[in-house]
């Protein structure tokens, strides 16, 4: 999350940047909790000063006999002790508001990051190869929910009775095809330097926090009742691996890449085309994930952006890279590209990964 003091410091940068992620942003609310906070801070430590000043001198008082002053120096702390309750009380009421407001509040967008509202603001980047015209060749495109049932590969009845919809069933090829493609990419990122992790597929509450998911999207996760989540995305436990520890500079970057399966409500996507594999509860993925220094992070983003451009390409699918605008980023991201690749079938172009410095 933005550092507490980087957004004091920063207050109209802040705000202009919560305005070109149509973020929720309520400046004045902030200076009056951080102000509230500073001024707590302030009387603590003077009524803490007192409190040891007047503590120290009862010892004194009551070696030089005096009594009554003793008592008076007594009672005294113990109203500096009810007033710091009340004051440390108002501190903390303000921490957990301020800590809570700033959880909430989305990543700076990077300078290069476009302006807009949504998808359709996006501007492209470049694209390589040229999508295939079937028609013109007078061939009929099936989309791959009628191709799968016909060649037995794709079975979607058959997962709904098994779990609900929203879930495939792969059979025989279709099987063989996705676990090769999940060794394809694991064993090309390993052979460009990132260490392969295997990870758990259920993370805690601080791990999602960790990555920016909670508190903001939890209505988009599947929890336990445990209070254990399923992962959207490997990208949740592999960054956290090394959450809470201190690396040297000459340990960076650090290159992770892990295979998971993800789950994902797909809460705002009712209404939507959800046919076949899109937008489905379970999915498998292989990430990346470096660890960089901050002033070599666009740099090592852009070692990432072509990576993932050389899996696609060697797959052979033309494909388009976007910037996504301010308007379409994910919460954490400061500057993020889009993968897509098109489909005859379904006459649009499809999100097949994105890559983002957060």
């Amino acid at each position: 999350m933005l550092d507490l003091k980087f957004v004091r410091e920063n207050q109209e940068a802040v705000a202009q940047a919560m305005k070109n992620r149509h973020a929720s942003w309520d400046a004045s609310r902030f200076s009056e909790l951080d102000e509230a906070r500073r001024a707590a801070i302030t009387e603590e430590e003077a009524l803490q000063a007192e409190r040891n000043a007047t503590s120290k001198s009862i010892g004194q008082m009551m070696a030089a006999g005096e009594k009554d002053k003793a008592e008076a120096a007594k009672e005294r702390v113990r109203e500096i002790n009810d007033q710091l309750a009340a004051v440390s009380a108002k501190r903390e009421a303000a921490d957990s508001e301020l800590h809570d407001i700033l959880l909430r509040t989305p990543n700076m967008p990077a300078d290069t990051t476009p302006v807009g509202d949504d998808e359709n603001d996006n501007p492209e980047v470049r694209r390589w190869g040229t999508p295939r015209d079937f028609e013109a060749e007078g061939i009929q495109m099936k989309p791959h929910w009628d191709l799968g049932a016909d060649l037995h590969m794709l079975e979607p009845e058959r997962a709904v009775k098994l779990a609900a919809s929203r879930f495939v069933l792969l059979r025989g090829q279709a099987a063989r095809l996705e676990r090769a493609i999940i060794n394809f990419m694991a064993d090309t990122h390993t052979s460009r330097g990132y260490t392969e992790w295997w990870c758990p597929a259920m993370a805690n509450a601080d791990t999602l926090t960790g990555t920016g998911q909670l508190p903001k999207s939890e209505d988009d996760l599947f929890k336990t009742r445990e209070g254990l989540y399923l992962i959207p995305t490997a990208e949740v436990p592999v960054t956290n691996i090394y959450r809470d520890v201190i690396l040297d500079e000459k340990d960076f970057p650090v290159k992770m890449t892990a295979y998971t399966p993800c789950f994902r409500r797909e809460a705002g996507s009712y209404g939507k085309d959800v046919r076949g594999l899109n937008r489905l509860h379970q999915f498998d993925k292989v990430e990346i994930v470096q660890l960089s220094l901050p002033q070599n992070s666009y740099e090592a983003l852009d070692g990432m952006v072509a990576h993932v451009e050389s899996i696609v390409k060697s797959l052979g699918l033309p494909y388009r890279i976007l910037r996504l605008c301010g308007g379409d980023m994910s919460f954490t991201s400061a500057l993020t590209y889009d993968f897509e690749v098109y489909s005859e079938a379904q006459k649009r172009w499809l999100e097949v990964s994105s890559v983002s410095n957060f």
